[in-house]
Protein backbone atom coordinates (compact mmCIF):
# COMPACT_ATOMS: atom_id res chain seq x y z
CA UNK A 1 0.00 0.00 0.00
CA UNK A 2 1.14 3.75 -1.36
CA UNK A 3 1.17 6.45 0.98
CA UNK A 4 -1.16 7.91 -0.90
CA UNK A 5 -3.61 4.95 -0.36
CA UNK A 6 -2.71 4.74 2.91
CA UNK A 7 -3.84 8.09 3.83
CA UNK A 8 -6.60 7.68 1.84
CA UNK A 9 -8.04 4.50 3.73
CA UNK A 10 -7.15 6.23 6.73
CA UNK A 11 -9.14 9.45 6.62
CA UNK A 12 -12.21 8.00 5.09
CA UNK A 13 -12.00 5.76 8.10
CA UNK A 14 -11.91 8.48 10.02
CA UNK A 15 -15.20 10.36 8.16
CA UNK A 16 -16.92 7.08 8.78
CA UNK A 17 -16.47 7.13 12.61
CA UNK A 18 -17.81 11.21 13.14
CA UNK A 19 -20.85 10.08 10.84
CA UNK A 20 -21.21 7.22 12.95
CA UNK A 21 -20.44 8.52 16.46
CA UNK A 22 -19.40 12.49 15.94
CA UNK A 23 -16.21 13.88 15.34
CA UNK A 24 -15.09 13.83 18.92
CA UNK A 25 -14.26 9.66 18.33
CA UNK A 26 -12.19 10.56 15.81
CA UNK A 27 -8.09 9.85 16.41
CA UNK A 28 -5.47 8.39 14.05
CA UNK A 29 -5.42 5.71 16.68
CA UNK A 30 -9.46 5.12 16.26
CA UNK A 31 -9.42 5.77 12.47
CA UNK A 32 -6.89 3.19 12.03
CA UNK A 33 -7.84 0.36 14.02
CA UNK A 34 -11.08 0.81 12.19
CA UNK A 35 -9.79 0.75 8.60
CA UNK A 36 -7.42 -2.46 9.75
CA UNK A 37 -3.91 -0.09 9.57
CA UNK A 38 -0.72 -1.00 11.22
CA UNK A 39 -0.37 1.72 13.72
CA UNK A 40 2.99 2.34 13.68
CA UNK A 41 2.88 3.51 10.11
CA UNK A 42 0.03 5.78 11.02
CA UNK A 43 1.73 7.03 13.80
CA UNK A 44 4.60 8.27 11.07
CA UNK A 45 1.77 9.44 8.89
CA UNK A 46 -0.62 11.21 11.41
CA UNK A 47 0.51 13.35 13.92
CA UNK A 48 -2.94 14.29 15.65
CA UNK A 49 -6.21 14.50 14.31
CA UNK A 50 -6.30 17.71 12.60
CA UNK A 51 -3.31 16.50 10.77
CA UNK A 52 -6.52 13.79 9.09
CA UNK A 53 -8.36 17.01 8.45
CA UNK A 54 -5.42 19.06 6.93
CA UNK A 55 -4.56 16.43 4.66
CA UNK A 56 -8.01 15.85 3.74
CA UNK A 57 -8.29 19.30 2.66
CA UNK A 58 -4.71 19.39 0.57
CA UNK A 59 -6.82 15.64 -1.44
CA UNK A 60 -10.19 17.88 -1.97
CA UNK A 61 -7.67 20.35 -3.22
CA UNK A 62 -5.80 18.17 -5.84
CA UNK A 63 -9.16 16.34 -6.75
CA UNK A 64 -10.24 20.05 -7.77
CA UNK A 65 -7.08 20.99 -9.31
CA UNK A 66 -6.78 17.58 -11.55
CA UNK A 67 -7.13 17.94 -14.85
CA UNK A 68 -7.69 21.79 -14.69
CA UNK A 69 -8.01 23.66 -17.21
CA UNK A 70 -6.06 27.00 -18.40
CA UNK A 71 -8.23 28.17 -20.79
CA UNK A 72 -11.54 29.59 -20.28
CA UNK A 73 -12.54 32.68 -18.55
CA UNK A 74 -11.95 32.63 -14.76
CA UNK A 75 -15.48 32.84 -13.63
CA UNK A 76 -15.64 29.33 -15.68
CA UNK A 77 -12.72 27.95 -14.31
CA UNK A 78 -13.00 28.81 -10.98
CA UNK A 79 -17.00 27.57 -10.75
CA UNK A 80 -15.67 24.00 -11.78
CA UNK A 81 -12.48 23.88 -9.65
CA UNK A 82 -14.81 24.37 -6.56
CA UNK A 83 -17.81 22.34 -7.54
CA UNK A 84 -14.81 19.68 -8.23
CA UNK A 85 -13.73 20.35 -4.71
CA UNK A 86 -17.17 19.69 -3.33
CA UNK A 87 -17.68 16.56 -5.67
CA UNK A 88 -14.53 15.82 -3.10
CA UNK A 89 -16.66 16.50 -0.15
CA UNK A 90 -19.48 14.93 -1.11
CA UNK A 91 -17.76 11.38 -1.23
CA UNK A 92 -17.75 12.03 2.78
CA UNK A 93 -20.16 13.89 3.21
CA UNK A 94 -22.26 12.39 6.63
CA UNK A 95 -18.97 12.63 8.25
CA UNK A 96 -18.14 15.98 7.27
CA UNK A 97 -21.31 17.23 8.61
CA UNK A 98 -20.25 15.84 11.70
CA UNK A 99 -17.39 17.53 11.61
CA UNK A 100 -19.35 20.87 10.92
CA UNK A 101 -21.42 20.63 13.85
CA UNK A 102 -18.68 19.88 16.14
CA UNK A 103 -16.42 22.80 15.22
CA UNK A 104 -18.33 25.81 17.15
CA UNK A 105 -17.13 23.65 20.37
CA UNK A 106 -13.32 23.49 19.37
CA UNK A 107 -12.34 26.89 18.34
CA UNK A 108 -9.14 25.65 18.42
CA UNK A 109 -9.33 23.35 15.31
CA UNK A 110 -11.50 26.03 13.52
CA UNK A 111 -8.79 28.31 13.61
CA UNK A 112 -6.72 25.74 12.03
CA UNK A 113 -9.46 25.14 9.36
CA UNK A 114 -9.81 28.92 8.97
CA UNK A 115 -6.04 29.16 7.72
CA UNK A 116 -6.03 26.04 5.52
CA UNK A 117 -9.32 27.40 3.92
CA UNK A 118 -7.61 30.36 2.95
CA UNK A 119 -4.87 28.66 1.77
CA UNK A 120 -6.96 26.61 -0.89
CA UNK A 121 -8.95 29.38 -1.78
CA UNK A 122 -5.51 31.09 -2.87
CA UNK A 123 -4.87 27.89 -4.69
CA UNK A 124 -7.67 27.64 -6.43
CA UNK A 125 -7.83 31.44 -7.28
CA UNK A 126 -4.42 31.34 -8.93
CA UNK A 127 -5.48 28.08 -10.91
CA UNK A 128 -7.93 29.59 -12.17
CA UNK A 129 -6.20 32.78 -13.69
CA UNK A 130 -6.59 35.28 -10.94
CA UNK A 131 -3.82 36.56 -9.60
CA UNK A 132 -2.64 36.69 -5.50
CA UNK A 133 -0.74 39.12 -5.13
CA UNK A 134 -0.62 42.45 -3.54
CA UNK A 135 -3.80 44.55 -2.54
CA UNK A 136 -6.33 43.52 -5.27
CA UNK A 137 -4.99 39.66 -5.05
CA UNK A 138 -5.95 39.81 -0.89
CA UNK A 139 -9.17 41.35 -1.55
CA UNK A 140 -9.91 38.38 -4.30
CA UNK A 141 -8.80 36.14 -1.91
CA UNK A 142 -10.87 37.34 1.21
CA UNK A 143 -13.80 37.34 -1.41
CA UNK A 144 -13.23 33.44 -2.31
CA UNK A 145 -13.21 32.69 0.78
CA UNK A 146 -16.96 34.19 1.19
CA UNK A 147 -17.86 32.53 -2.01
CA UNK A 148 -16.70 29.07 -0.25
CA UNK A 149 -18.31 29.67 2.64
CA UNK A 150 -21.88 31.13 1.28
CA UNK A 151 -21.88 27.88 -1.23
CA UNK A 152 -20.74 25.30 1.76
CA UNK A 153 -23.63 26.45 3.60
CA UNK A 154 -26.23 25.67 0.70
CA UNK A 155 -24.14 22.08 0.36
CA UNK A 156 -25.22 21.40 4.27
CA UNK A 157 -28.68 21.13 3.23
CA UNK A 158 -28.63 20.39 -0.25
CA UNK A 159 -29.98 16.69 -0.64
CA UNK A 160 -30.10 16.85 -4.81
CA UNK A 161 -28.13 14.06 -6.80
CA UNK A 162 -26.34 16.54 -8.59
CA UNK A 163 -26.31 19.12 -5.76
CA UNK A 164 -28.00 21.92 -8.13
CA UNK A 165 -28.89 23.77 -4.61
CA UNK A 166 -25.02 24.36 -4.19
CA UNK A 167 -24.80 25.41 -7.49
CA UNK A 168 -26.89 27.61 -7.74
CA UNK A 169 -25.67 29.21 -4.51
CA UNK A 170 -22.45 29.32 -5.96
CA UNK A 171 -23.04 30.84 -8.92
CA UNK A 172 -24.61 33.31 -7.41
CA UNK A 173 -22.02 34.33 -4.89
CA UNK A 174 -19.31 34.26 -7.79
CA UNK A 175 -21.49 37.01 -9.96
CA UNK A 176 -21.55 39.33 -6.40
CA UNK A 177 -17.88 38.46 -5.27
CA UNK A 178 -17.05 40.14 -9.29
CA UNK A 179 -18.16 43.40 -8.05
CA UNK A 180 -15.47 42.84 -5.16
CA UNK A 181 -12.29 41.23 -6.63
CA UNK A 182 -12.65 43.29 -10.36
CA UNK A 183 -12.14 39.97 -12.15
CA UNK A 184 -14.06 38.96 -15.20
CA UNK A 185 -16.35 35.81 -14.91
CA UNK A 186 -18.53 33.90 -16.81
CA UNK A 187 -20.60 30.01 -16.12
CA UNK A 188 -19.84 27.16 -17.74
CA UNK A 189 -21.43 24.35 -15.44
CA UNK A 190 -24.65 26.34 -14.75
CA UNK A 191 -26.79 27.08 -17.84
CA UNK A 192 -28.36 29.85 -16.53
CA UNK A 193 -27.78 32.71 -13.82
CA UNK A 194 -30.83 31.81 -12.12
CA UNK A 195 -30.95 29.46 -9.56
CA UNK A 196 -32.19 26.24 -9.44
CA UNK A 197 -34.36 24.68 -7.23
CA UNK A 198 -32.42 24.13 -3.88
CA UNK A 199 -33.46 22.84 -0.99
CA UNK A 200 -34.30 26.24 0.37
CA UNK A 201 -34.29 29.80 -0.69
CA UNK A 202 -30.85 31.59 0.03
CA UNK A 203 -30.19 35.10 1.00
CA UNK A 204 -28.55 37.56 -0.71
CA UNK A 205 -24.55 36.63 -0.38
CA UNK A 206 -23.31 40.09 -1.15
CA UNK A 207 -23.40 41.62 2.24
CA UNK A 208 -21.91 38.47 3.48
CA UNK A 209 -18.98 38.32 1.22
CA UNK A 210 -18.19 42.03 1.03
CA UNK A 211 -17.90 41.19 5.43
CA UNK A 212 -15.64 38.13 4.72
CA UNK A 213 -12.97 40.59 2.08
CA UNK A 214 -13.52 43.48 4.96
CA UNK A 215 -13.31 41.80 8.11
CA UNK A 216 -12.63 38.14 7.55
CA UNK A 217 -15.92 37.07 8.93
CA UNK A 218 -19.44 36.38 7.27
CA UNK A 219 -22.79 37.31 8.73
CA UNK A 220 -25.41 35.07 8.44
CA UNK A 221 -28.50 33.20 9.41
CA UNK A 222 -28.34 30.87 12.43
CA UNK A 223 -27.51 27.90 10.88
CA UNK A 224 -24.52 29.26 8.46
CA UNK A 225 -21.40 27.63 9.63
CA UNK A 226 -18.91 30.47 11.39
CA UNK A 227 -16.17 31.39 8.74
CA UNK A 228 -13.53 29.19 10.91
CA UNK A 229 -16.13 26.02 10.69
CA UNK A 230 -14.88 25.00 7.02
CA UNK A 231 -12.89 22.36 5.37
Amino acid sequence: MTDDEFDTALIGSAFAIAAREGWSAVSPVSAAREAALALDRARLRFADTRTILLRFGRQADAFALADAGAAGPARERLFDLLMRRFDALQQHRDGVLALLRHLPSDPGLALILAGATGGSMAWMLESGGVPVRGVRGALAAQAMVGVWLYALRAWQTDQSPDLSGTMAALDRALSRAERLAGYTMRPSRMAAAEPAPGPKPFPDPEAEIAAEANAGAISGAADMPPPEAAI
